[in-house]
């Protein structure tokens, strides 16, 4: 894209004034500890609906009509007709797991976030407790050695030495416990068909199934790392959509200690650290974070959709990481299992940047003034790394910057030589080679 300005706004951002963030146990801040070493993760949404080419599971719902079924020359009940049907044709014959763990390997990625089951509720994995999933005899890919797609990518990028995180969206609105079929003069909306404090009965099932599936990933699926809860509006909060997430938690922290549990834009214990989405907030956070972000435009695959580029995507790790937080970087798996071309292009892009710069993001920490102009500062065991950002056109033969503690020695890590310096009255400043073409995009130096 043109526009290098591609993250702003965005949803799901953190406000300080409306969201108090609770520091969780030791253990829990050990694990988040070692997560945010990560830095880089590697997102898919990935479900039936990748055959219409779709934003996933939003057409569904009647609140979000107007945005969500602009892609589709069909009628809402049409299109609600159709859906429940997708896992029918969807064979997606291509897909090989190892080549997924591969390519985040190769673009520097550390952990994985998959959706295992979306809000139209169909599990990507064998659940015992519902056929609307991957694994059912109705699903023509059922029988292939690959069916249970979650175990298969789990194992896959395990073996590459990358955490695990289990998207997992609360709502179903396959769930007949969730959307009661023909409930009348309820149009589907986000939540549910009913008022779970009238019918406290069907939400008590509701809650129990829910439990019921996140205690098989977190049980049967190997290690998993992080639990990444979506659908931020089933909470106790709104209509008394309660699914007792301390319960959750407890059972999912019983079967893999440590777990970070991710009940995002809920706020709470339970929100161990915030996941704004498609932006990166304005100023550094003072609490663990992750910005979710797309490769293109889209979360889901779309067939003409636009990417980021490899420069936009690789400053947009440097500011994020700079800022304090994480960059999960999403892409959309398409209907037949591979994941597209410019995707894996850009994924590549990445890592070759990282095997040289990696020093300067992995493992770090934000240090002040954590960005100025067009650079960006971390810390890592006593070591400071200025990062330069630069644009298409940008040349540079001199980096100028505040730097107020005594300096023995300054190195270009794509390098590993020296540089002249000269640091007086506060002010750093670095003469700097000839730059290639990757060094061009951005580079790092390191401060001893």
């Amino acid at each position: 894209m043109a526009n290098d300005d591609v993250v702003v706004g965005g949803v799901h951002d953190y406000n300080r004034d409306e969201q108090t963030y609770i520091v969780p146990g030791e253990d829990i801040l050990a694990s988040l500890s070692r997560w945010q070493d990560m830095k880089l993760g590697f997102m898919v949404h990935w479900g039936a609906y990748s055959q219409w080419g779709i934003v996933e599971s939003w057409a569904l719902s009647d609140d979000d009509a107007s945005w969500s079924r602009a892609q589709i020359a069909l009628g809402g009940a049409e299109i609600k007709r159709r859906y429940p049907m997708l896992p029918e044709t969807f064979n997606p014959v291509l897909f090989n797991p190892g080549d997924w763990a591969q390519a985040a390997q190769d673009g520097g990625f550390r952990y994985f976030i998959f959706t295992t089951k979306h809000h139209d509720g169909f599990a990507m994995y064998d659940t015992k407790f519902s056929d609307y999933k991957i694994t059912s005899t109705r699903c023509p890919f059922h029988s292939h050695p690959y069916a249970d797609i979650t175990r298969c990518l789990f194992d896959a990028f395990r073996s590459k030495g990358m955490r695990i995180g289990a998207y997992f969206s609360k709502p179903d609105w396959s769930s007949r416990h969730y959307w009661e079929p023909g409930k009348p003069g309820r149009a589907p909306s986000r939540g549910p068909t009913y008022n779970p404090h009238e019918d406290s009965e069907k939400w008590g099932l509701y809650k129990t199934f829910v439990q019921n599936q996140i205690g098989e990933l977190m049980s049967d699926y190997g290690s998993v790392d992080i639990l990444w809860l979506d659908g931020g509006w089933v909470n106790p909060g709104n209509d008394g959509q309660d699914l007792d997430m301390r319960a959750i938690a407890e059972k999912a922290r019983k079967a893999q200690p440590g777990l970070i549990v991710v009940d995002r834009t809920v706020g709470g214990e339970y929100e161990n650290y915030i996941t704004p989405e498609q932006t990166i907030p304005r100023t550094p956070l003072l609490v663990p974070w992750e910005a979710c972000v797309t490769l293109g435009t889209s979360f889901s695959y779309k067939n003409d959709d636009i990417y980021k580029s490899d420069r936009q995507l690789i400053h947009m790790l440097i500011e994020v990481v700079a800022k304090g937080g994480n960059l999960a970087l999403n892409a959309g798996a398409q209907p037949n299992g591979l994941l597209p071309a410019p995707a894996i292009e850009r994924m590549r892009a990445i890592g070759g940047w990282l095997s040289r710069f990696g020093e300067a993001i992995y493992g770090t920490r934000p240090v002040p003034p954590y960005l100025a102009g067009n650079m960006g500062f971390t810390a890592k065991e006593g070591r400071i790394y200025a990062i330069c950002m630069l644009s298409e056109n940008d040349g540079i033969k001199t980096l100028m910057f505040p730097h107020s503690k005594p300096v023995q020695s300054v190195a270009m890590l794509s390098r590993g030589c020296p540089l002249r310096f000269a640091h007086q009255n506060g002010t750093l400043s670095v003469e700097i080679p000839e730059l290639d073409e990757e060094e061009r995009i951005a580079f790092a130096i390191r401060i001893e």
